[in-house]
């Protein structure tokens, strides 16, 4: 197939139809002081007739027309929307009635009616507007919208709520004509809160403590209490090891130990000290390749190193570092960006935006890396070995 850009300058209208189609761009359901509405006349258009081709399956050309960012950057030929100029742009010249047969899209079914292409052209020389939230595909995916505080919901019974949160839940009971429980006691208030921050429950001595302690705010202390417990981390930080994939051994049918629990309480102890999100990513990405990298900076880039190891007798070593950095990829994608990458291994994928190339780019990244085994030291293991080398020197 040809590609979507015509390497020949724009023509000009020169046809009855291509009147038709400037005398409807003024008349009808497109009519002039009218905003062309995308979600409702332009993508049904693109969805019925473009799609095959420049759709999440398939991309001519490179180009695809169900996702706004690639429709604009256009294909292998540049461009193929110009905003507010709809004479210019190589899409109106490829939809056209007039359109050289050869190039005429789409190449096979019906042709778009004179109205659907007047609805496209309005839509161009209007600017091309485009919503953020008006997707062509299988809707705008969660991990793509950025969190926004919401406004708090009116509700009848303002006094019971102490927060934010409280606000949202008795608005939806109110909605459904329901009132809340009476508040718990305190043994089960501090069970309850005990379970949910360190997965534990509270001895009888904290139980008799907190009953006891007549203070206004002797629930947010025992909350800083297990906050501070080491026990938080544990807790918390099993929820990331399962994105990581960690595992005490190597999986396949051997199974053999592996010691890489330094990688597993380095995440817990980054829940204990709070660690940013973004230094919590950045070590385990790249944490080797930090300006005078510490130990446990190297160590956190465990994340890239729980794949399992295959060591059956006859298997192909090559084949299982390759999957070992299909593993990787994937963990990235659903750990960090929250998407299902792997489908693009092998196609571009058909609901998110990420092409078979991009898939490969990362891929790329993470197969460049060089894996030597390191040594790792515990803190009395460190002044030892510090001890040894000062005894040597």
């Amino acid at each position: 197939m040809r590609p979507l850009v015509s390497p020949r300058p724009q023509r000009i209208v020169r046809s009855f139809s291509a009147l038709v189609l400037v005398w409807l761009t003024f008349d009808g359901s497109t009519a002039v002081g009218q905003d062309v509405d995308f979600a409702r006349e332009v993508r049904p258009i693109l969805e019925a007739k473009c799609f095959a081709c420049h759709g999440p399956k398939k991309q001519q050309s490179d180009l695809r027309l169900d996702d706004r960012s690639r429709a604009f950057r256009g294909g292998a030929e540049g461009p193929a929307i110009i905003p507010g100029k709809a004479v210019e742009s190589p899409l109106i010249d490829r939809i056209s009635p007039d359109a050289d047969p050869e190039e005429a899209m789409p190449p096979k079914g019906d042709r778009l009616t004179n109205e659907q292409v007047a609805t496209i052209r309005k839509w161009i020389d209007q600017g091309a507007k485009w919503p953020d939230d008006a997707t062509t595909g299988a809707g705008k995916h969660w991990a793509f919208v950025p969190p926004t505080r919401p406004a708090l919901p009116k509700v009848r019974d303002e006094p019971w709520s102490r927060n934010a949160i409280d606000r949202f839940v008795l608005a939806r009971l109110e909605a459904d004509g329901l009132k809340p429980s009476p508040e718990a006691d305190r043994v089960t208030l501090i069970r309850r809160l005990s379970l949910d921050l360190i997965g534990l429950p509270p001895t009888p001595e904290e139980i008799d403590a907190f009953v006891a302690d007549p203070a206004p705010n002797a629930y947010e202390k025992v909350v800083d209490r297990l906050l501070a417990s080491p026990h938080y981390g544990e807790r918390w930080g099993r929820h990331w090891l399962d994105a990581a994939r960690y595992a005490d051994t190597d999986g396949f049918e051997k199974d053999k130990t592996r010691h890489v629990w330094f990688y597993r309480d380095w995440v817990i102890n980054a829940f204990n000290r709070d660690l940013p999100y973004d230094r919590f990513i950045i070590e385990q990405i790249a944490g080797d390749l930090l300006p005078g990298a510490t130990q446990d900076q190297v160590v956190a880039t465990g994340f890239l190193r729980n794949s399992m190891v295959n060591e059956e007798g006859g298997v192909d070593p090559e084949q299982f570092r390759m999957e070992a950095m299909f593993d990787r990829v994937e963990a990235i994608g659903k750990g960090v960006l929250g998407l299902t990458v792997q489908c693009a291994q092998c196609h571009s994928h058909k609901f998110d935006p990420i092409s078979h190339e991009e898939y490969y780019r990362l891929f790329a990244f993470l197969n460049n890396d060089d894996e030597p085994t390191r040594v790792v030291y515990t803190p009395d293991e460190s002044r030892q070995a510090a001890e040894i080398r000062r005894r040597i020197v």
